[in-house]
């Protein structure tokens, strides 16, 4: 047996472009793990229906398949123009930023603005930008409602487009009352992880898991990374911290920093959210030509392999697949690249931890297991999971080795397919006792799925009670013929206390 698996997850954001049956299936089969709800446009009907038809879809095609909601958050952006036209700014001209002005009144020397303390957030000497750096304006002076600039970097502008401030300190919460509304609807929808936008601290990370808690959801946080704020020494660990994963969003984030400095970040958060336990995505422009081109640049192609050799847990793709022409092959092509960045030789002597003292059982076991198997022939990893901890610790490790999920809950095999290189089984083990039925349980699903040969070794992490969150205490280290054998001839009947000859559910799903 010679399997390849894709380590690197692929987010696929929804929209016109996806929205029949048949192109979200496309999407699937080519390889999407996760799709991406994006909440900055539709209607919370349209996102329901696009989350059941992804759910329909999923369970056709026997797929486990998460659905992240991403929210808007304060996005600041200018009003609009006079008839809806777009003006060019030339260097050197004044030009002000009004939040009084009538929301249709902008012209060639000024523009409303919908951010309301914008003229308390700067002052002379700020730099802001524009349609996400294509303009750039010095600010000269503020008066009252109004922020005289003077025109730096000159270009042309439209309605509704995005501000941002050079260095960060723009003070919008990062949840907005839309967002307080759009949070509901996600749990509604039983969405599996939920995006904040624009966090400036741990803060905005707290209160909307207060939210959720209120709310009755305990779905998975990702904190975008967008805020040059957010990213200094203190602050981004406890973002991390609070958070269940990150975004690096270089969109935003490359506005506020410069260009010049987001490759840096970028590896820097990456690295930092695996030293600390958490996930991390890449976003943001990885294959954008695909919007309108079959193939991507050459460009793409090492971008989206950088970020693997980085060691990101998901990349994701966003016009590409809401409204590119060619969703599907976006998909494809970035499993592709993922395949083949992943075969880069990395250091798997790894020290991860090894300075620290673990205060949990089940993560002793868990990097326990990931060192033992990059130092032993191992073919797979089978982690029994309640809510996925586990196998996250595990993935945190870098390894060339699977690391299946078995888990009786639903939830959990759609959470852990945002962990690299984790892949989740629906697995009842709660009405087995005996551990070497068990084992044989594990084993014969792993043959059955063809992921193991019978010469093959694997490693098993376990816990005595099965249904308790945190109890992994074993770790079994067998050849899968060793295994097979260790259990009794009626190790069918003694897993289910019934008729042997009635199959197993563990065994036939």
């Amino acid at each position: 047996m010679n399997r390849a698996f894709r380590r690197t997850k692929i987010i696929a954001t929804l929209g016109p472009a996806c929205e029949s049956p048949e192109m979200l299936e496309k999407l699937l089969l080519a390889g999407a793990d996760v799709v991406r709800l994006n909440f900055s446009h539709g209607t919370a009907a349209e996102h329901r229906a696009r989350a059941e038809r992804v759910r329909e879809i999923a369970a056709k095609l026997d797929r486990h398949v998460a659905i992240l909601a991403d929210l808007q958050g304060p996005k600041i952006r200018i009003a609009r123009f006079k008839d809806d036209r777009k003006v060019h700014l030339r260097v050197g001209q004044r030009f002000d930023l009004d939040v009084a002005l009538p929301d249709d009144q902008g012209d060639e020397n000024q523009v409303g603005c919908c951010y309301e303390d914008l003229p308390r957030d700067v002052k002379a000497g700020d730099i802001l930008l524009l349609n996400d750096g294509l303009v750039e304006l010095r600010v000269e002076s503020v008066q009252g409602t109004r922020v005289h600039c003077r025109v730096t970097v000159g270009g042309v502008l439209s309605n509704h487009k995005g501000i941002n401030k050079q260095g960060g300190g723009l003070s919008a919460p990062a949840l907005t009352d839309k967002d307080k509304e759009d949070l509901r609807t996600a749990v509604a929808i039983d969405a599996d992880y939920l995006a904040i936008s624009f966090p400036r601290s741990r803060a905005d990370i707290d209160e909307a898991r207060r939210l959720l808690r209120e709310a009755g959801s305990d779905m998975g946080i990702v904190a975008k990374i967008e805020r040059a704020e957010a990213i200094r020494d203190g602050v981004i660990e406890g973002i991390i911290d609070a958070s269940d994963a990150i975004m690096v969003a270089r969109g935003d984030l490359g506005v506020e920093i410069g260009d010049a400095q987001l490759p840096h970040e970028q590896k820097r958060l990456i690295r930092l959210a695996r030293m600390r336990n958490k996930v991390a995505i890449t976003a943001t422009q990885m294959m954008e030509s695909m919007i309108s081109n079959p193939l991507p640049t050459r460009a793409e192609v090492s971008d989206v392999a950088n970020a693997v050799i980085d060691g990101t847990d998901a990349v994701m793709l966003s016009a590409e697949t809401a409204a590119g022409e060619f969703p599907d092959r976006a998909v494809a092509a970035m499993a592709r690249v993922c395949l083949e960045a992943e075969k880069y030789p990395r250091e798997r002597q790894s020290d991860h931890r090894l300075n620290e003292r673990f205060e949990r059982i089940d993560e002793a076991i868990a990097l326990s297991a990931m060192y033992i198997a990059n130092h032993l022939e191992v073919r797979a990893i089978g982690a029994l999971t309640e809510t996925g901890s586990t196998p996250l610790w595990m993935s945190r490790i870098s390894s060339g080795i699977p690391i299946f999920a078995l888990t009786s809950h639903e939830k959990t095999c759609r959470r852990v397919t945002l962990f690299r290189g984790v892949y989740p089984i629906f697995f009842d083990e709660k009405r087995i006792s005996d551990h070497a039925v068990l084992n044989r349980a594990i084993a014969e699903e792993f043959l059955k799925r063809n992921l193991v040969d019978l010469d093959h070794r694997i490693i098993l992490t376990k816990g005595d009670l099965s249904g308790h969150t945190g109890g992994t205490n074993a770790l079994k280290i067998a050849r899968i013929t060793d295994v097979l054998a260790a259990a009794p001839e009626n190790w069918r009947e003694l897993c289910f206390n019934r008729d042997p000859a009635q199959p197993s559910e563990s065994h036939e799903r």
